[in-house]
């Protein structure tokens, strides 16, 4: 058999997806990457040379003479100029001027007539027939390359100093529910705006797609002031996660109630007359029938409103507050951003933290979604 020949229309559309899934892969792994990798490193190289060895010039300061020992007739100070770090010298100097001007092995005498050397392995040692006593510590100017290396530390430091623990156990206290709860009230609201009929249904149904383009910011402030007075008269907190659950509900809803009624009112009607034959009321059709049919609906609104809440800031700093016990992820790395700027490591750890719980939802709730839209796709004979 003669094979098919792709269309362009076809060739196209592969193209510009493989082009997206590229577009979004590159950073995400170009974070991965950095966050693994120490702050020098980051400071010197981009992530994409994460694998091979990179090359920074540094300045190091020699200890006081508090800590020269005396073997013999010479007064020695020792150490090491990578202070730890992994690396080999190719050049070292004296003068920010010159860097680079001796190698490695050699010895230099100093004005003062102090010598000094430094191995390729940063070890450094400082001789003088005299005490350095009152005298100025001597800096040291080095040429390192160190070798690729990956560390867990920018994490460590992340969920335990930084208090991003807390702020995920918050966005994990809020965003569940959030997701949950608005679920559970559109799908009744879909199945009886979808298969029950009474009288207002169609002007219901135009209110809530008109609340779809309501702009959240508009309606911040009125849902805001409402709750505060309600919860005032019942003595509850306005700082609560009751009211950022509402919240999200309230916001929610709109979208969620337009999916499920657009995808229940789908469903075979024959199902559900059959069932009604049988004596099942609306209460068993829709918990025995329309809810396990809906998985690909309830999947896709649950990614959705399960991201927004994970990444919301307005709404958490306005019903929850921007204390050190309130503070969602979000409100915290913008925290961490406004104060360690600089801090690359930080910051790339906290953002991949921030990624990968929704990225274990969407994964999650995609098999399920990609199995409910395959069952309804082929109706038998």
């Amino acid at each position: 058999m003669r094979s098919r020949a792709l269309s362009p229309l076809t060739i196209a559309v592969h193209l510009s997806t493989l082009l997206l899934v590229i577009v979004w892969t590159i950073p995400t792994a170009g974070l991965l990457i950095t966050s693994l990798r120490d702050k020098d490193q980051i400071a010197t190289s981009g992530w994409w040379t994460a694998l091979t060895s990179s090359s920074r010039n540094a300045m190091f300061r020699t200890p006081g003479s508090e800590a020269q020992k005396q073997e013999g007739p010479l007064y020695v100070i020792s150490g090491n100029v990578l202070e730890g770090g992994s690396g080999t010298l190719s050049a070292f100097g004296t003068s920010s001027l010159k860097p680079e001007a001796y190698k490695p092995g050699e010895t230099v005498t100093l004005p003062d007539g102090a010598k000094l050397s430094v191995a390729k392995d940063g070890d450094f040692r400082l001789t003088s027939d005299k005490s350095f006593e009152g005298s100025r510590s001597q800096r040291i100017f080095y040429t390192a390359t160190t070798p690729p290396r990956f560390t867990l530390d920018n994490y460590r430091r992340v969920l335990t100093a930084e208090g991003i623990g807390r702020s995920f156990i918050n966005s994990l206290t809020v965003a569940i529910p959030s997701t949950i709860i608005p679920i559970l009230a559109a799908a009744f609201a879909a199945y009886a705006l979808a298969w029950m009929k009474f009288r207002g249904r169609a002007l219901l149904l135009a209110v809530i797609v008109g609340l779809l383009v309501v702009p959240l910011q508009m309606s911040l402030i009125p849902l805001l002031r409402l709750y505060n007075d309600i919860g005032g008269a019942l003595g509850v907190p306005s700082k609560t996660y009751i009211g950022i659950w509402l919240a999200h509900m309230g916001f929610g809803l709109p979208l969620a109630i337009y999916l499920l009624r657009n995808y229940i009112a789908g469903l075979p009607r024959e199902i559900m007359e059959s069932a009604r034959v049988d004596g099942a009321s609306d209460f068993t059709i829709f918990t025995r029938i329309v809810l396990p049919l809906s998985y690909p609906a309830l999947a896709s609104f649950a990614i959705f409103q399960f991201l927004w809440t994970w990444n919301d800031l307005l709404i958490a700093m306005v019903f929850l507050g921007t204390g050190n016990d309130e503070l969602v992820l979000t409100g915290r790395l913008v925290n961490l951003l406004g104060s360690r700027g600089g801090n690359w490591d930080i910051l790339t750890a906290s953002a991949f933290v921030t990624i990968i719980v929704p990225l274990l939802v969407f994964f999650t709730l995609q098999r399920y979604l990609v199995r409910g839209l395959l069952a309804g796709s082929v109706k038998g004979g």
